[in-house]
């Protein structure tokens, strides 16, 4: 596994390069924004940890830019403690954020869980088992390949947000719990926010172009419904 580390901080990337490397994470460190991005391309990382206080650019800048041509794992790893900061970071394509200070091993876990939930289906699993492609009216959603379509046209899903919608998806028209939402799709150990959930369920309805998909049900939680007339992806 390649993990791509954002940190200009020097000595918080050499506590976070010998943390990975001791779980056997190959880990390449670059410290600005621009080299981040010319990172994507050389080094092709499965993963991007991201600080947002850089010196070049903001990193929800970095993020934004990585987002416009590559579906890679961001995990955002920043002293900012804000509630704003981590929706935003959310909001524009992050799939985790974690504050500093931290622990090792719960970086290299939140590391792993995200890995876990972008990773393509077990080739040698049985088709006639898992229902790989789901149509609910012009959307299409095929869990092996990891891929929406609406109307023919792709629409492009952070990992989160794929999971998000795959999970929604599963009982048209039923009523899902926010608390349920959170522990299902975010795992069990997740203590954030409901407005991370609000921000994903957001960022999800601009991009298939319609809210209608999604409907709030007012102090309980979401419902995934098929528009009479969908419209067309964002």
């Amino acid at each position: 596994m390649r993990v791509l580390l954002v940190e200009d901080d020097t000595s918080v990337a050499d506590g976070i390069i010998d943390g990975l490397t001791y779980a056997n994470i190959d880990c390449r460190r670059v410290a600005t924004g621009a080299a981040a991005l010319a990172a994507m391309a050389d080094y092709q990382p499965d993963l991007v940890l991201l600080d947002l206080g850089l010196p070049d650019m903001d990193g929800t800048d970095v993020c934004r830019a990585i987002r416009v041509t590559s579906q890679t794992p961001i995990i955002v790893v920043s002293a900012r403690d804000d509630e704003i900061d981590r929706v935003i970071s959310l909001e524009i394509g992050a799939d985790d954020y974690v504050v500093k200070p931290f622990g090792m091993r719960e970086l290299v876990a939140r590391i792993r869980a995200v890995s876990r939930r972008f990773a393509p289906a077990d080739a040698d699993s049985d088709p006639e088992t898992d229902a790989a492609e789901r149509t609910l009216g012009d959307l299409v959603i095929d869990t092996r390949a990891q891929r929406v379509t609406l109307g023919g046209t792709v629409v492009y899903l952070t990992p989160k947000e794929f999971d998000l919608l795959v999970y929604l998806s599963e009982d048209p028209g039923a009523v899902f719990r926010r608390g349920d939402i959170l522990h299902d799709v975010w795992d069990t150990n997740w203590y954030g926010t409901t407005k991370t959930l609000d921000a994903h369920i957001a960022a999800i309805r601009k991009k298939l172009g319609n809210p209608a998909w999604i409907e709030s049900v007012r102090g309980v939680g979401f419902r995934f419904a098929v528009p009479s007339l969908p419209a067309a992806p964002a």
